[in-house]
């Protein structure tokens, strides 16, 4: 008989399942967090988890927050479970499940007085985000804030209105500082390169607009804090509710399947304080950047690098992608020939063995990510995870046969087909644009490199439009599986 998952039933849980060491009425607030997503619930919320059990710092649960209409729907979900969330980690030889009690709130979407009236208390010392990479309003080409969004204009106009985050963090900034309060610190927690600066573009760039006064002073007295965040999340399906209940015999509305495999790399710069997260395993270091850039490039890029050909050939699973021959050799090319001689050394780590963890883990036949997941907003994330390795490569005279091909597999996944002709459903905010430019690529591959917001100065470089369009005629003419196999030789 399964157990509905609630304070009220924590007792219940079968023995195997871990739960908290502390009362959830014991913690006090301390944290906002926007976005309350899987990710987050498997990342951070875990972390402070661990630190709460440990008997440490209960002052810094989190209070959720979030500005989009699923947002509501999930905090009705979590607010019927007392905010609790069971994460389960799995690979091929682990499972376990626990139940998480870090949130201790959930604040209404929409009410801009109680997120504004939360973010201005003093007690509020940390406002975090994951809001996704195509939450930061950056100009993909120029990596640069886009003060000309439409979201952002309508939060310049009416800045006592927000409906953004960067609006409502601005508005509780605001606040604080007109009552002599010291701001609290920005953390982004998105695979964003320099997150914390660009988070930073994002608010000043926002308060610029309307009260240069106010830009000002954020400029000079708020952190921003550059982090690298790290753990394989995927979205929740019956499938994982129905695993859950069978298995381990609870019922969550919203559970949390991942890895067991996590990381966190943040900058120690949290003058309004902030928990000893050192003591659960979070680097902290004065330059994140060399972190940064090994995931970004060796584990979201190679999540592109495999995503693209996968998906044209009707694959569902990652690690069933890791298991077609082509496609792990097309990865294990990529990575060592083209995009990790661009990573820079990274302190206390040796790139190969983490390349060889990273291949250890897209394998991981339990954790069910699909390949949709990772081909999910390539407008987005090829400027940031893809785009800007090809750039080093060409400022450096190397060859871009490999990140060419890999750019053209993307294309031909935007036009909408698998090679056996299976409808692929949009799967990105841009998808009608990006699916009629793969259209008028099919018979001129410089429209698609024409996205100047997307390519910049990579799209006008003549080596890699010829690399590119010769990779993606030759996906028309003979498919992905035979372009893979003609690439590797």
């Amino acid at each position: 008989m399964s157990v509905k998952l609630s304070l009220a039933n924590l007792d219940k849980l079968p023995e195997r399942v871990a739960r908290p060491n502390y009362r959830q009425a014991d913690l006090k607030p301390g944290i906002v967090h926007f976005g309350v997503g899987n990710f987050h619930r498997a990342h951070q919320a875990v972390y402070l988890d661990d630190l709460f059990d440990a008997g440490l710092d209960h002052d810094w649960a989190i209070v959720g927050a979030g500005v989009l209409p699923a947002d509501a729907a999930a905090r009705e979900k979590l607010k019927a479970q007392d905010w609790l969330t069971t994460v389960v980690e799995q690979d091929s030889g682990h499972v376990a499940a626990r139940v998480t009690s870090a949130m201790i709130d959930y604040l209404v979407p929409g009410d801009v007085e109680a997120i504004v009236a939360r973010l201005a208390e003093p007690k509020i010392r940390i406002v975090s985000m994951t809001i996704t990479e195509g939450g930061y309003f950056i100009d993909p080409a120029s990596g640069k804030f886009n003060p000309e969004s439409p979201e952002i204009v309508a939060d310049a106009k009416n800045p006592s209105a927000p409906k953004t985050v960067f609006g409502l963090v601005l508005a509780g900034l605001a606040r604080r500082r007109a009552v002599g309060t010291p701001p609290f610190t920005v953390m982004s927690c998105d695979n964003i390169p320099h997150n914390g600066r660009v988070t930073a573009d994002a608010v000043i760039g926002l308060a610029r607009l309307f009260d240069p006064e106010l830009a000002e002073w954020v400029q000079h007295n708020v952190a921003f804090p550059n982090g690298m965040v790290d753990r394989i999340t995927p979205a929740t399906t019956e499938r994982e509710k129905k695993f859950l209940t069978e298995e381990f015999g609870i019922e969550d509305a919203w559970p949390v399947f991942c890895e067991p495999f996590r990381q966190w790399v943040l900058e120690d710069r949290f003058p309004a304080g902030r928990p000893a997260l050192e003591k659960v395993g979070v680097t902290f270091v004065n330059d994140v950047s060399p972190f940064e850039q090994m995931k970004i490039r060796i584990l979201n890029g190679g999540h592109a690098v495999i995503a693209y050909p996968a998906g044209l050939m009707n694959i569902h699973f990652v690690h069933e992608a890791m298991q077609e021959p082509l496609i792990a050799a097309f990865l294990k090319k990529l990575e060592h020939d083209e995009i990790i001689p661009t990573v820079p050394p990274v302190p206390g780590v040796a790139i190969e063995d983490y390349f060889t963890l990273i291949q250890q883990r897209f394998s991981n036949p339990k954790i069910g990510d699909t390949v949709r997941r990772l081909c999910l907003d390539g407008s987005n994330r090829q400027p940031k995870f893809i785009i800007p390795t090809i750039a080093d490569r060409l400022k450096a005279g190397k060859g871009i046969a490999g990140l060419a091909l890999e750019s053209a597999l993307w294309c031909r996944y935007c036009h909408g087909t698998t090679d056996s002709g299976a409808v692929i459903e949009p799967n990105d905010p841009n998808w009608d644009r990006l699916q009629a430019t793969a259209h008028a690529a099919k018979d001129d591959p410089s429209a698609w490199l024409a996205m100047e917001d997307i390519y910049g100065e990579v799209g006008r470089s003549s080596l890699f439009a010829a690399a590119f369009a010769g990779h993606l005629n030759t996906l028309w003419q003979i498919g992905a599986r035979e372009t893979l196999r003609r690439f590797l030789g």
